[in-house]
């Protein structure tokens, strides 16, 4: 029989909505995600890990990662960087979440160049649908892929959000001007 996998679960408040951070006892996130969409967060545990084959036990800040999101929301933004993330899903869905993480904070790019990143370049849908299924939402920056044209389409939490995180990731993008007297 499969042991069951010990979730912990916790909320925090950021400008944008209650946040809830699930991670594992080995110190690795597991899920992020918006307690408005609790109900979708349920269902993903359970098609990833089985009815009955995880517990969530409320925990204050596992793995200090409620305190590195919190941080992440009043703008040191590379918090989220090296997050130690361990998510079910398919071959595909992991390479396309890898490649993520890999978009620079404070840009953007469209799912057909995340496509050509993986080496898929004619699985634009498909890498659609794997940004969509994602369960570390921010840490895994699916709100950083926009549409063909740069409009903002299609995320988890709503476009409203999306809207908000690319601006306050913005910030980072903005290097000041050094001027030199001499």
């Amino acid at each position: 029989m499969t042991d069951v996998l010990r979730l912990l679960i916790d909320r925090t408040s950021t400008p944008i909505g209650e946040l809830v951070v699930i991670a594992d006892d080995s110190g690795h996130l597991r899920v992020v995600d918006w307690t408005d969409h609790e109900d979708r967060l349920l269902l993903l545990l359970r098609r990833s890990y089985g009815d009955d084959r995880f517990t969530l036990t409320p925990a204050r800040d596992p793995s200090g990662f409620t305190t590195a999101m919190n941080a992440y929301f009043e703008g040191e933004l590379s918090v989220i960087d090296d997050m130690p993330a361990q998510t079910a899903g398919t071959p595909f869905q992991r390479k396309v979440w890898a490649a993520l993480r890999d978009i620079p904070c404070g840009t953007t790019i469209s799912y057909a160049e995340l496509a050509r990143r993986i080496g898929q370049p004619t699985a634009t849908r498909a890498v659609g649908l794997a940004n969509g299924a994602n369960p570390v939402g921010v840490v895994v920056p699916c709100h950083r892929v926009v549409g063909a044209n740069g409009t903002l389409t299609g995320y988890g939490g709503g476009i409203e959000r999306k809207r908000w995180l690319l601006a306050h990731e913005a910030k980072a993008a903005v290097t000041p001007q050094l001027s030199l007297t001499l």
